[in-house]
């Protein structure tokens, strides 16, 4: 969706493409920034925090125009995007019983794919409404608040605790390995 966005603005290819490479790399020790900040308010607050400033960003993206803003732009997104997608693996990582790990991330994989469809596909059905990928990249604002809405139906505590009582069951009816 950057990359569309980025060409309606009329930014040439190659910044464009170096803008994508730059978020891969910025992403990583932002996962580790935003691992500090969960170990000090909590890892369901850090992805409110991450959600939120992704809704301010679609805002500013909005009036984005020129090279130097796409790059702030993206360098931001990448402080983000590294962070949240650290914290949601592991926030998930201590609701789920070990001996169901692989499972369970295989369900996280499935969702993770579907939710970047339905952005897409929200993104294409704004930008073939309106002609402009601009109201196109606000409207993905609809999944962040709706991201914070299913995270705050998440009881942290009652999961980690249901899932180390089904761990324990497993263990000792011999189901789990070490």
């Amino acid at each position: 969706m950057g990359t569309t966005f980025a060409d309606e603005i009329g930014l040439p290819k190659g910044p464009t493409m170096l803008a994508v490479l730059m978020i891969q790399f910025v992403g990583i020790p932002f996962a580790f920034a935003f691992g500090l900040l969960a170990d000090r308010i909590g890892a369901k607050r850090s992805i409110y925090l991450a959600l939120a400033v992704y809704t301010v960003l679609t805002v500013v993206a909005y009036g984005l125009s020129s090279i130097g803003q796409f790059f702030a732009f993206a360098f931001t997104i990448a402080m983000v995007m590294g962070g949240i997608q650290a914290l949601s693996r592991s926030l998930f990582a201590s609701l789920i019983p070990q001996h169901k790990a692989g499972e369970m991330f295989g369900f996280f994989g499935i969702f993770d794919r579907f939710g970047g469809a339905i952005g897409s596909a929200i993104f294409g059905a704004m930008l073939a409404l309106t002609g402009s990928s601009r109201p196109a990249i606000v409207s993905l604002i609809v999944l962040f608040l709706l991201g914070a809405f299913f995270l705050s139906r998440v009881n942290v505590d009652r999961g980690r605790r249901l899932a180390r009582e089904a761990e324990a069951r497993a263990h000792a009816a011999g189901g789990a390995t070490a």
